[in-house]
């Protein structure tokens, strides 16, 4: 017998997969509105994630936001103003295009972001101290197939 062009115990493992999935999503955004809080009180989960984007690729356009983040202009406008409302980014002119302006992290956005994921790594190496490198990386490597196969 086949679900979905599968066999059923493969099947059974893509309901099993996606259970877990769900608890890590479950997981994942939680863990983001706290490390949001962790880095200013007022930082919504949304703007945290775009903001730890500018950190780690910016200088950057809204444009490219927009692609990376699958959302509007308008969405990524308001991420934008709140993020510089807080200090957290600065904007400045696009060298390459007077017109357009690019966003990037500012020293105290640099200072509260690095404070938090300086905890986050404490605290999974405390979790996953058992763990061995080679099981953290081939888990790594497992998630990285996974979301390449998904299309990243």
């Amino acid at each position: 017998m086949t679900v979905s062009g599968s066999t059923t115990g493969q099947g059974a493992a893509l309901q099993h997969l996606e259970q877990e999935l769900g608890v890590l999503i479950r997981r994942a955004r939680r863990v983001i509105r706290q490390r949001a809080h962790a880095v200013h009180p007022d930082l919504q989960p949304a703007a945290y994630l775009m903001l730890a984007y500018i950190r780690d690729n910016g200088p950057l356009r809204a444009s490219t936001m927009c692609e990376v983040f699958d959302i509007d202009k308008g969405a990524v406008s308001r991420q934008v103003q709140h993020l510089l409302d807080l200090g957290l980014v600065e904007r400045a002119a696009d060298p390459d295009d007077g017109r357009a302006t690019l966003v990037s992290i500012s020293d105290d956005g640099v200072r509260r972001l690095g404070e938090v994921t300086t905890q986050r790594r404490a605290w999974l190496a405390d979790r996953l101290g058992d763990w061995s490198a080679d099981e953290l990386e081939g888990f790594a490597a497992t998630l990285g197939r996974y979301n390449e196969a998904l299309g990243g």
